[in-house]
């Protein structure tokens, strides 16, 4: 902690953002990060469109593309990237942090952009990432540095901020990403928890009578791309009001990017209609359009109608532009129906039989509707807490509309108790600056929400059963590591339990979850389990020791969870001469 500046960067899936503190003045601000705007164009602009756009070999005049920092003309990021890719949308990756916490998908491997065109090399979820944090990393060289090295990023504390619902993968490889651009002094940090650190920073010491010892607060968290629930506890200890964040969702692939495609099908429908029909470029193209189109309308803008241009395709549109007005009506119609629906706090996620074939893409959400995913939330953790105020995080929520479906839809379901509503200062910048404000908290200049690890994780054992043909040994899970343990701690014994650990060959090893099961405590083995554990992607790796090739040796187990959230299980022989790791890592030669 010796560095001058705490730096929080949100890496959000429509829009990045960066803030800082001087660690002597301690004044959380933000930093206006500078991008390419239009051809040959550079200024400084609040944030960072989280979009990179494949230029083609001669497709943009020289030095359209290029930075103070650099000169290129392969590629940009941010205002630019988004205005190009709307005209050109085969060569616009959008949704890189949805791809990155996509367990289907080969993280590592060149799959941007999904279903783009061929005249461009793709790149994976992983570079596209490195790619916008490594445009941040320059910003603040240029503005902040300016040439001392002891100022540059590289050397600074680094917050970088998560879903609180990413798992330890989807962790590790946002940190991955961070250390390719040589990030490595870096915290990880929910993005929820940062969202009421900023409001805790934005309200000085008023927040301590905003909210009392027994109250809960429900942060809504709905962004581009994902949607996020925690709830916040606040409890009195040693006569002090102390945060505890006692509850987390699942990873729900539902926000913003799902508003835009619902308006365009919308348009879509009405156009063809009419007689027009959009190919499949066309219709990429409008669903960009109407991202700008929700956000404005969404604000507290009277505009009720926008026009939409669509680049011309086909014989009757040669060298043509399809233009289509938004109507208000249309917008609320699309996303306050389809999106947040007044519904019972019994309600669920509805489940719509599937197709035995599917086409290959995201894993969003089946059910659209944000308010029943909240009230299954709820439901899951009515015995921990019940909220009793909300805070309102994410782009999607600036919409006070949209706001007042969830207040109304909290109302109904706790009748003679009013949620309160938190205000939230800056909403778009909140991360940013929540991450910030964390970092001066460690240094112990502000409040810290407790919490630790927002699960519970097990290693998968297999039953030593007789071979039965037709059978897999039925798997047991072994609770390796409680909920709420401090990350960067020491690591956890279990107790005296040996297992036969396969070395010298290949072995799989299977890692479960739980947000609902609380009151594992270490050592727990569970003979059967359903929805209340989630299996997460499975480590393959070979465990060496020479001389002992395709044997079990008898370990028993430590486990620990690093500074930026990943999973660390030691397997340790039973004389104590030989230690293995295993982790949640992507990269195949640093597993063991």
């Amino acid at each position: 902690m010796s560095s001058r500046f705490v730096v929080g960067i949100d890496l959000g899936t429509t829009n990045s953002a960066i803030a800082f503190a001087s660690a002597a003045a301690g004044v959380v601000q933000r930093l206006d990060v500078p991008q390419v705007v239009q051809a040959g164009t550079v200024e400084a602009r609040p944030l960072l469109p989280s979009f990179l756009y494949l230029a083609a070999h001669g497709e943009l005049p020289p030095h359209a593309l290029d930075l103070p920092w650099a000169q290129r003309d392969d590629f940009t990021v941010g205002e630019f990237a988004l205005r190009r890719g709307q005209e050109v949308p085969g060569h616009l990756v959008a949704s890189a942090k949805s791809w990155l916490s996509h367990a289907g998908a080969d993280r590592t491997a060149p799959i941007l952009p999904w279903g783009g065109s061929d005249d461009v090399a793709k790149l994976s979820p992983l570079e596209v990432s490195a790619h916008y944090l490594a445009h941040m990393r320059d910003a603040w060289n240029h503005v902040v540095a300016k040439g001392d090295d002891a100022l540059r990023l590289e050397a600074q504390e680094v917050y970088l901020t998560v879903p609180a619902s990413f798992d330890p993968v989807a962790r590790e490889l946002t940190a991955r990403a961070a250390a390719q651009v040589g990030l490595e002094n870096l915290i990880l940090l929910e993005e929820p928890q940062a969202a009421v650190y900023a409001w805790i920073d934005a309200s000085a010491e008023s927040w301590r009578r905003d909210i009392r010892a027994g109250d809960v607060v429900l942060v809504c968290d709905v962004g581009g791309g994902t949607t996020d629930f925690s709830l916040i506890a606040a409890r009195e200890a040693a006569g002090e009001l102390v945060l505890e964040r006692v509850a987390v969702g699942d990873h729900i692939l539902l926000g913003g990017d799902n508003m835009d495609l619902a308006l365009a099908h919308a348009v879509r429908a009405r156009l063809e209609s009419a007689g027009t029909k959009l190919d499949a470029w066309q219709f990429r193209a409008l669903a960009l359009s109407c991202r700008a189109v929700k956000e404005r309308m969404l604000s507290d803008s009277a505009e009720a109608r926008l026009p939409v241009s669509i680049l011309g395709r086909g014989k009757k549109v040669v060298g043509g532009t399809l233009r289509v007005a938004i109507e208000r009506g249309e917008v609320e119609r699309s996303l306050l129906e389809g999106f947040f629906p007044p519904c019972e706090i019994a309600a669920k996620p509805q489940a719509p039989r599937r197709a035995g074939l599917q086409e290959i893409g995201l894993p969003y959400a089946p059910d659209a509707a944000i308010t029943r995913h909240l009230a299954h939330f709820l439901a899951r953790h009515r015995e921990v807490a019940r909220p009793t105020a909300v805070l309102f995080n994410g782009g999607v929520m600036q919409a006070a509309a949209l706001r007042q479906c969830v207040v109304d839809n909290l109302d109904r379901w706790y009748s003679g108790a009013s949620v309160r509503v938190l205000p939230a200062h800056e909403p778009e910048f909140a991360v940013a600056r929540g991450a910030a404000y964390y970092g001066l908290a460690r240094r112990g200049r502000g409040v810290r929400i407790r919490g630790g690890t927002a699960r519970s994780f097990y290693v998968g054992i297999e039953s030593a059963m007789p071979a039965v043909p037709g059978m897999r040994p039925l798997l047991k899970a072994l609770c390796v590591l409680p909920q709420g343990v401090e990350e960067g701690g020491g690591a956890i014994e279990l107790p005296a339990q040996e297992f036969g650990l396969v070395v010298g060959e290949p072995a799989e090893f299977r890692f479960l979850a739980s947000t609902v099961r609380k009151d594992d405590a270490v050592g727990t083995v569970l003979e059967s389990w359903s929805d209340d554990l989630d299996e997460l992607p499975a480590v393959e790796t070979t465990l060496a020791w020479e001389g002992q090739e395709g044997t079990a040796v008898p370990v028993h187990l430590q486990a620990r969870v690093n500074e930026v959230g990943v999973l660390e299980l030691w397997f340790v022989s039973r004389d104590g001469t030989h230690r293995w790791k295993l982790e949640f890592s992507t990269r195949s030669d640093e597993r063991a």
